[in-house]
């Protein structure tokens, strides 16, 4: 039941996160070129979801769960305040991610060293989350009837199952089942420069 939990709270902040994370057009300095692009797909973290897929996704939760009009209310002030809760979190995890980003290409000892130290900082921060989405999923349960309740486990494991099927279906390009690169696409070899 633990596990239960755990995967449908990630799944459900997985599924609200793609509503939080507005994509606006942001230009980006590429460390090794210099040149500037557009990035559309890093999150902008200044409100909390709006947009037709999440109002759609969000009323028909409602209908299922047959929330009263106090529910949703309590419901919604509730997802504004976790929101602001996770939004200073979800920038530390973004600078983390770039500062990350900015290392990757440097292999002297120092920058290694500092790129583990951010990535286990940027793990700390991923608890921090999860823990945080346990408790607002903890709090939203706790406005629900035994009734609604039950319908919210039915969803779960619903959720749970689509999770499953769509990963059985779409394996990693790379593998073919095992673990390791696949056969036909050996690995690239660094030749050493002197």
């Amino acid at each position: 039941m633990k596990k239960l939990l755990v995967l449908a709270s990630a799944m459900l902040f997985a599924s609200s996160m793609m509503t939080y994370a507005q994509t606006t057009d942001k230009t980006v300095t590429t460390p090794n070129q210099g040149q500037e692009r557009v990035r559309p797909d890093k999150p902008d973290f200044k409100m909390p979801p709006k947009g037709p897929d999440f109002k759609k996704r969000n009323a028909e939760f409602e209908k299922r769960l047959n929330l009263s009009e106090k529910q949703k209310q309590q419901a919604e002030a509730m997802r504004k305040a976790d929101f602001e809760k996770m939004k200073p979190v979800m920038e530390k995890m973004k600078q983390k991610h770039d500062e990350v980003s900015a290392l990757k290409d440097k292999t002297d000892e120092a920058s290694v060293q500092k790129r583990e130290q951010l990535k286990k900082e940027m793990g700390a921060l991923k608890r921090e989350l999860h823990e945080q989405r346990m408790n607002n999923m903890k709090e939203f349960e706790s406005i629900l009837t035994k009734k609604q309740q039950k319908e919210l486990t039915k969803i779960k494991e619903e959720g749970r199952k689509k999770f499953e099927q769509a990963h059985k279906k779409h394996p990693h390009p790379e593998f073919k089942g095992e673990h390791g690169p696949r056969p036909d696409r050996p690995l690239p070899v660094k030749e050493e420069t002197k």
